[in-house]
């Protein structure tokens, strides 16, 4: 259904803005009537949060939410009913995206419903989990407590998202300046060069060289016609059962990369636990959420199996022992924590210690491919300078005698 934005007068005279959905706009103007105010101005929220590329929804970023979240925390505590500290929110929004999802979570609470109940609403800007720590926050009456620790949540989570990212930026440019050099070279460089060797006889090397320049001017676009039909294929495969299942090992076995993959997946996984059995959530509960955080289908799988054990009355350590994806230092910790009933602590001081290993290991990962890109690219040119020198040398020795 469509949301409207309206601007109304209460009976007290006060002007009030804010959002809400309906099937019409006669429908949403009845809503206001139901409610006790007068519309003023009353227009369709046209969509601007979907993707001109694939048509869904656009997310709203998780670090703007979770300031949201530490800011929501402070005007709780400071005594601020919860519609108007929605409301503030949505009038200072860092972003109109975010203004209006508060905006239409304003609404639903003054309509009655839980605040995480309005939150699951929007999905694009509330994950699930957050929607679930915020239920146990405000059955429990602890909701201040529970938005401080989800913006610390998403604050580390955020950073070391962004530690990753960062690292791969400079990696990525040297490829793209290494395929680039290469591609301007075999492209504008050899042809010119060939002018001068035509009739010359040539080594393999440079036969070689001769023959990929050709091949890049002239199918230049059968060759990029064939990568997008291989990425379109790949990305079709990818997305079946056997495909994700492939692209699932290969995000935990991939060289170097995978593991790192794997370090931050179970960090996330030991986080988002942790803070779920601190916030009050049952066991069986808080697995069933957390294993869908990890992001991997055989971790999924493998946190899911746990949850039965532990269903049937077993511990949480052994079964995730015997998947042998979680290393075993965590999983010594973990019998631990169970046996003296900490389990909640240690897993958020697990993920707080390994969160800072694998931000050391993303270091020295890309420091060890940022020269190996060097030394590809240096390789690349050579052969090709050589492949063009020898016959160029060939014939300035043979004018010589």
């Amino acid at each position: 259904m469509p949301t409207f934005a309206y601007k109304a007068r209460n009976t007290s005279g006060e002007q009030i803005r804010g959002t809400l959905i309906a099937e019409s706009s006669h429908a949403a103007a009845r809503l206001l009537d139901e409610r006790s105010l007068l519309p003023i101005e009353l227009e369709e929220v046209r969509s601007q949060q979907r993707s001109l590329l694939t048509g869904r929804t656009r997310r709203v970023s998780l670090s703007k939410v979770g300031q949201m979240y530490e800011q929501l925390a402070d005007l709780l505590r400071a005594g601020v009913p919860i519609l108007r500290a929605l409301e503030v929110l949505a009038q200072q929004a860092s972003t109109p995206a975010l203004g209006r999802v508060l905006r239409e979570v304003r609404d639903s609470v003054a309509g009655g419903e839980a605040l995480a109940d309005a939150m699951l609403k929007h999905p694009h800007a509330f994950p699930e989990l957050h929607a679930s720590m915020v239920r146990a926050g405000e059955k429990g009456g602890f909701l201040e407590d529970v938005l401080s620790r989800l913006s610390e949540f998403v604050s580390r989570q955020d950073a070391l998202r962004n530690k990753f990212i960062g690292a791969l930026v400079y990696p990525c440019v040297l490829l793209v300046g290494a395929t680039g050099a290469v591609a301007f070279i075999m492209a504008y460089v050899v042809p010119k060069i060939r002018q001068v060797l035509e009739n010359q006889p040539l080594p393999l090397p440079t036969v070689i060289v001769f023959g990929a320049s050709d091949g890049l001017r002239l199918y230049w676009h059968w060759l990029l016609g064939g990568l997008v039909l291989l990425v379109g294929a790949l990305m079709a495969y990818f997305r079946s059962e056997s495909g994700q299942a492939l692209w699932a090992k290969l995000q935990l076995r991939t060289p170097g990369l995978g593991r790192i993959y794997t370090m931050i997946s179970i960090c996330r996984f030991c986080r988002i636990l942790g803070t779920l059995l601190t916030n009050g959530i049952p066991i069986l509960q808080a697995l069933k959420v957390a294993k869908d955080s990890t992001g991997n289908q055989i971790l999924a799988d493998a946190v899911d199996e746990a949850a039965e054990s532990v269903r049937g009355g077993q511990s949480l350590a052994r079964p995730l022992a015997a998947s042998k994806v979680f290393p075993p230092a965590i999983i010594d910790m973990i019998a631990v924590a169970e046996e003296s009933n900490s389990l909640d602590k240690v897993l958020i001081e697990v993920a707080n210690t390994q969160e800072e290993r694998t931000a050391r290991q993303i270091d020295l990962t890309m420091r060890m491919v940022e020269p190996l890109l060097l030394m590809f690219m240096g390789v690349a040119i050579a052969l090709i300078a050589v492949a063009l020198l020898v016959p160029i040398l060939r014939m300035s020795t043979g004018g010589l005698r």
